[in-house]
């Protein structure tokens, strides 16, 4: 095969692999937060607002949510003022907050512009996206706090979520930029990451995510964490460890909304070219997810399943790795299947076929997607199959394999004849094929 026809190949499969993810996010809303660091530097921009068009295209609800701090520093430092923190939150006062203004309100104008693009022979040609806003957010002053008042830095105190909802329903794209009112007509300054927070929980977003100065969450050995759970993100935080300056602004956050029920919050890297793609519309991922629940979740399969396995196992039966099932098949024996899904995609499943006359169970159709082999899912499909045998009262689990006989060897399957197999399996034995029989004890 030629490079050309590699590339072909590779692109053909990465969009046929995205398909799922595209019909999945559809009409979902996407809470986007990133820090004025992305519009100041205008090629990282310029590629953000390429991949937000995509996403709209694609029939996502957009709320973007920008900040502006190093805006406002370069409009502080050019009135000679000096800005102050207290708690990583800016202190406003009446001079500051004339600089909050300017510089929020020349930010959400360049966000505005790099949307509106549409020049041919660029990612926006021919589109048109209408980029809303309004006064959503009702605000209160922080007050004082440890002897500092932090005078007009204020905190949300309401999403008006319905004007929102109302402007996503029209197809537009809701550009939120992180000032509020209150009742008395006073002006707040507003951190970003928190305003992304309440109007992600406030939309009940499928997504929100936080574009940050860092690849994710690091493991130990420098590597970036898939997924971690939000008990298991607050104890990160607790601890301190490897938290960069934006994570350890964003990572309460995560936790918070998560648990008031946004479905996933996405940590990723803002220098990642594509990285919102990547991590959406790709099996791996390119940040750190976090969730309430693990993001493995196991369950049994149903009729509205029967198109996703078999899309799951049919490249795995063109090579032989499985015997094949045509559609009917499986549509009679779906019942039998346990999936395993990863962020609502199906990667991996296995069926049981009891012989209650003889104690014993096949396990077959043990399958787990190529790009999640390393995760241990085989294991757990095992585990809880075995665990359903022997609530069954079954003493003996079977398998027939062409390709994997070490890997059940090494979880305590032993290898017999043909002969071993209940009579009614071993009547329907396929000679040609020569399937190894491993069977293990319950």
């Amino acid at each position: 095969m030629s490079t050309a026809d590699e590339t072909a190949a590779q692109f053909v499969a990465w969009v046929r692999g995205a398909a799922p993810y595209v019909h999945a996010f559809r009409n979902k809303t996407f809470v986007i937060a990133f820090g004025g660091e992305v519009v100041a530097d205008h090629d990282r921009a310029q590629r953000f607002a390429y991949d937000c068009n995509l996403l709209a295209a694609l029939g996502i609800r957009l709320v973007l949510v920008h900040g502006a701090r190093p805006q406002i520093d370069a409009e502080m430092a050019r009135r000679g003022l000096e800005p102050q923190f207290h708690h990583g939150l800016r202190v406003t006062d009446a001079a500051a907050l004339e600089c909050v203004k300017s510089a929020m309100s020349v930010t959400r104008v360049e966000v505005e512009a790099l949307l509106s693009q549409g020049l041919p022979n660029t990612p926006m040609a021919g589109a048109h996206i209408r980029v809303t806003g309004g006064n959503f957010i009702t605000a209160r002053p922080v007050g004082v706090v440890d002897g500092v008042d932090y005078q007009f830095t204020g905190a949300v105190r309401k999403i008006i979520d319905d004007e929102i909802c109302a402007d996503l329903d029209q197809q537009n794209v809701v550009l939120i930029t992180p000032l509020g009112l209150s009742p008395a007509g006073e002006i707040f300054n507003l951190s970003m990451e928190d305003v992304a927070e309440a109007v992600a929980v406030a939309l009940k977003a499928e997504k929100l995510v936080y574009l940050c100065d860092a690849p994710g969450l690091l493991d130990e050995d420098g590597r970036v964490i898939e997924s971690v759970t939000g008990d298991q993100a607050q104890r990160m935080f607790d601890a301190g460890e490897g938290l960069t300056e934006d994570l350890h602004l964003y990572l309460p956050g995560a936790v918070r909304a998560v648990r008031k029920g946004v479905g996933r919050v996405h940590l990723i890297d803002h220098d990642k070219d594509g990285g919102l793609l990547l991590e959406f519309f790709t099996h791996a991922g390119v940040g750190t997810i976090v969730t309430r629940d693990p993001l493995f979740r196991m369950r049994e399969a149903t009729f509205d399943d029967v198109g996703a396995l078999v899309a799951l196992i049919t490249p795995m039966e063109a090579d032989g790795s499985l015997v094949r099932r045509g559609r009917e098949l499986l549509e009679q024996e779906v019942e039998r299947f346990t999936l395993v899904e990863h962020d609502g995609v199906l990667v991996g499943c296995a069926a049981l076929y009891p012989f209650g006359d003889e104690g014993s169970a096949e396990l077959a159709c043990l399958a787990v997607a190529h790009d999640y082999r390393r995760a241990g899912l085989g294991d757990q499909l095992l585990r809880r199959l075995e665990r359903r045998a022997r609530a069954m009262g079954l003493s003996r689990l079977f398998i027939l394999t062409t390709r994997t006989a070490h890997w059940f060897r090494e979880r305590g399957f032993v290898e017999a004849g043909p002969d071993m197999l209940p009579r009614q399996k071993r009547e329907l034995y396929n000679y040609q094929r020569r399937s190894k029989v491993f069977v293990k004890s319950l």
